[in-house]
């Protein structure tokens, strides 16, 4: 079986069909690519991204990608007059049938589901849209669209494809995605986070937290969570979480003073970039432990999202590349 021409969207060498390959997928010895590998590599971290937004999982996105790669390397290219949006409409399509499955088995989920986190470059904060779009908030509000919905929304919001191009990637009328759109667009707005933040205000709000969290003083961390505060945390069964979420700045404040003193000598939290916002890392005796991602509006922290299951902490150990633009493939 051939595999993924390319790890691309992470900090590594790509790595190609059984030959080792430079950065830019050619055969190490400066020997050119398949046009088929290049167009792949090109892509590849927007690709990753698509498939990342609408399923909330960097496993499941490497999944869908390699399922991509696989019918990618089958195509005649001498049909394929836009490579980009074909590799995109095969992304997508793999990503919806995943998507269906994944609904069903989130039912059964253990306790509250939450996005994996993904350990980002600086770059991804610059970029305001796309880190609004993989924020923990949003993609917690793009779970509540229907498959198709969420794949529309994606793709015309966050990376700006036409409805012709979307209708071939969903398998609707153009007028349809229109429809869809509209409906998606109106979803979302009521429910996203208020207003747009900015990250150093973000980091202000989780620093000040942070300061309280490690002194166990109790009425500073009163002063950084709004009132109405909401805390999720995720062991997907295999570790200790929060089974629903915890409403309220008293509860919450109280529920981490009381688990961090428990292990207050071990503990240490440390800032991160996490889907292109300030994060916290908590580590125990030096071990990665739980990401915490943040929601804050007006200064407070309004949201809390505390990612401790060990299957979904694989993507903090070096940076992912994403992106919501690439430069065309030729042909």
């Amino acid at each position: 079986m051939r595999m993924t021409p390319s790890k691309a969207h992470r900090r590594e060498r790509p790595v190609g069909s059984g030959r080792a390959r430079d950065t830019a997928g050619r055969p190490a010895g400066g020997g050119p690519a398949d046009p088929a590998t290049e167009a792949f590599v090109a892509h590849r971290n927007l690709l990753f991204t698509v498939a990342y937004e609408l399923l909330g999982s960097a496993a499941d996105a490497e999944d869908v990608l390699q399922e991509t790669w696989l019918r990618w390397a089958g195509v005649d290219l001498a049909e394929v007059r836009d490579r980009r949006a074909y590799l995109v409409r095969i992304v997508t399509r793999q990503a919806l049938s995943r998507l269906r499955a994944l609904g069903r088995r989130r039912e059964s989920y253990v306790g509250s589901w939450l996005p994996e986190p993904l350990l980002t470059a600086p770059d991804v904060a610059e970029d305001v849209e796309l880190a609004d779009s993989v924020s923990t908030a949003m993609l917690l509000v793009l779970e509540t669209l229907a498959p198709t919905e969420r794949a529309v929304f994606v793709l015309r919001e966050v990376f700006g494809l036409g409805y012709d191009e979307i209708a071939g990637a969903v398998g609707r009328s153009p007028a349809a995605v229109r429809q869809i759109a509209h409906r998606a667009r109106a979803h979302v707005a009521a429910r996203r986070p208020r207003g747009s933040v900015s990250p150093a205000e973000t980091r202000d709000a989780l620093e000040a937290f942070r300061r309280a969290a490690e002194t166990g003083d109790l009425q500073g961390l009163l002063d950084v969570l709004a009132p109405d505060v909401v805390l999720m945390g995720d062991g997907g069964g295999v570790v200790q979480a929060v089974p629903r979420p915890v409403v309220g700045a008293d509860k919450v404040a109280r529920l981490l003073i009381a688990g961090l003193g428990r292990a207050a000598a071990a503990v240490s939290l440390r800032p991160a970039q996490v889907n292109g916002r300030p994060a916290l890392v908590f580590r125990v005796d030096g071990a990665l432990d739980t990401v915490v991602t943040a929601r804050v509006d007006d200064g407070l922290v309004a949201g809390l999202y505390a990612v401790r299951n060990p299957g979904k902490l694989g993507h903090m150990r070096q940076e992912t590349v994403l992106c919501r633009r690439t430069g065309r493939a030729s042909g």
